[in-house]
């Protein structure tokens, strides 16, 4: 097939390949304090995206090269709060389902 340039990368493999759309939306991204300290206690970070139709919620675990991280399905929860400087908020409002 014929692909314009602007659309085209190179694999590591050396592989020309074409970028091309799964889906586009919005995220929240968040990660988890102690409770007791305020301080990030594990390195852990979730994030939820939206496309417009459906949920999907990761896991993002960092990798031990340092510059990789592996994203891990999670469960999805029901509505949920989410602390941000003193205020609560909501995540489907944060998304724009509210």
């Amino acid at each position: 097939m014929d692909y314009p340039e602007e659309v085209l990368t190179k694999s590591k493999k050396g592989k020309i390949e074409v970028r091309s759309l799964v889906d586009s939306g919005t995220f929240v991204r968040y990660e988890y304090l102690d409770s007791e300290t305020g301080k990030r206690g594990e390195n852990k970070v979730k994030i939820v995206l939206y496309n417009g139709k459906e949920l999907e919620e990761y896991f993002i675990i960092p990798l031990k090269q340092g510059n990789r991280k592996l994203l891990i399905e999670a469960e999805k929860k029901p509505d949920r709060k989410i602390w941000k400087n003193g205020k609560i908020l909501d995540l489907f409002e944060l998304l724009g389902l509210s």
